[in-house]
């Protein structure tokens, strides 16, 4: 008997899941594909990527922080230059050459990071913060949803 075919059919494993339990739901998958259809099986680990939450604390408070009193040594700086600047800062910087001129732009984007990721990258932004005698509020203190 052909069973119709998914196009995609995915699996998600949580962490902590039993070796059995695990075998089980794969076979289950394996056994829904039909054999007329080629298959291309990928098994990869799943990364949680940086919450909402976290993204709306780093530009609804973190930078408007940074930006507010920053005084005179960020006069003329913008939250995306912030951005930039402790990305480059913290994953390292690579040079872009184009229309004969030289920029730098960061190695890595916090669009990809995992959450403990991006919470390493706030705690780093929050200690060059305190280095110029700034202290970014608490996601608690501010009452917005800012929990990761």
């Amino acid at each position: 008997m052909t069973k119709k075919s998914k196009a995609r059919v995915e699996r998600i494993l949580p962490k902590g899941t039993k070796r059995r339990e695990a075998e089980a739901a794969i076979i289950r998958l394996f056994l829904d594909l039909s054999p007329e259809s080629n298959w291309r099986i990928t098994v990869e680990e799943l990364r949680t990527h940086r919450s909402a939450a976290q993204n709306a604390f780093l530009w609804g408070v973190v930078y408007p922080t940074l930006l507010e009193q920053g005084g005179e040594a960020l006069k003329g700086w913008g939250a995306a230059d912030l951005h930039e600047f402790f990305l480059g800062e913290m994953w390292g910087w690579e040079r872009i050459e184009g229309f004969g001129r030289t920029r730098m732009r960061p190695v890595r984007r916090s669009s990809v990071m995992t959450k403990m990721e991006f919470s390493d990258y706030i705690g780093f932004i929050e200690q060059r913060a305190l280095d110029m005698g700034i202290v970014i509020p608490e996601p608690e203190s501010m009452g917005g949803d800012y929990d990761a």
